[in-house]
């Protein structure tokens, strides 16, 4: 799968087509594959009833005409709302059933929702094109134990920065790659030796959040694998011999 081997460079829609479309919705996704985006990125949370939907926010307001949080809606209830375009709020399973053949990676957003996520992941048969992180630590470790691949988490990539610092061996990790932003706060995270230690022990790094050519182009020049995008058309301008795995190849089901 490309989000986990190294010496690809997958663009990857953030939350689908964002910039195009209504983020984390089934249209930004359909948008991104248009835009020849090779891989999607999307945010999960459970609904009251533990049914894992796809939204970045605890709370339904940016992204929809309704009100409250995610986790006191009920499914039924959480469908009802028009997150842009006249587009719901999918389910973990209706995206994972309508882009088929594509490499996705799952963000979980609450420490609780690991288990939902695999179960939603083994039902679709989609475990061989799914690549789980969350900034936490406690959802991934169901996610590892049905033999998911997991990105690191925070802590995981803390201690990873912090062995390019002090030379240190790096720590043990259970992840397959990772997937970060170049800067936190005033802190860079990604620089060449970040990189290179990751490429070394086969992990490839994806960068959050670059919709700029330029900035693409230097993170490639470092040896980043992945670019997260929300405009992953843009990328095009690189061409696919320097930039993205650019097969076009996907299968989107006609369920929907």
């Amino acid at each position: 799968m490309i989000l986990v081997d190294p010496l690809a460079h997958p663009v990857i829609a953030h939350r689908g087509a964002s910039g195009r479309s209504p983020e984390n919705t089934l249209l930004a996704f359909r948008k991104a594959l248009e835009q020849r985006a090779d891989a999607l990125e999307l945010d999960v949370r459970l609904t009251k009833d533990g049914i894992p939907v796809v939204i970045h926010d605890p709370t339904v307001e940016r992204t929809t005409d309704g009100t409250g949080m995610v986790g006191d809606m009920t499914l039924a209830a959480i469908s009802e709302l028009n997150a842009g375009c006249g587009e719901s709020i999918p389910t973990l399973a209706e995206v994972l059933e309508e882009i088929q053949g594509t490499p996705i990676m799952v963000e979980i957003k609450e420490t609780w929702a690991g288990q939902a996520v695999v179960a939603a992941i083994r039902a679709a048969g989609a475990g061989d094109r799914v690549l789980v992180g969350s900034f936490e630590s406690a959802p991934l470790r169901a996610v590892r134990a049905a033999g998911l691949r997991t990105m690191a988490s925070r802590p995981e990539t803390g201690r990873f920065w912090l062995a390019t610092r002090l030379g240190w061996a790096p720590p043990g990790d259970r992840y397959q790659a990772f997937s970060l932003p170049e800067y936190r706060g005033r802190i860079r995270v990604v620089d060449s030796r970040f990189v290179r230690l990751a490429r070394q022990k086969g992990r490839p790094v994806h960068v959050w959040t670059v919709d700029d050519v330029e900035t693409a182009r230097r993170l490639r020049s470092l040896g980043v694998a992945g670019i997260l995008t929300n405009y992953p058309d843009r990328m095009g301008a690189l061409g696919s011999e320097e930039w993205g795995v650019g097969s076009g190849k996907w299968e989107v089901g006609s369920g929907k």
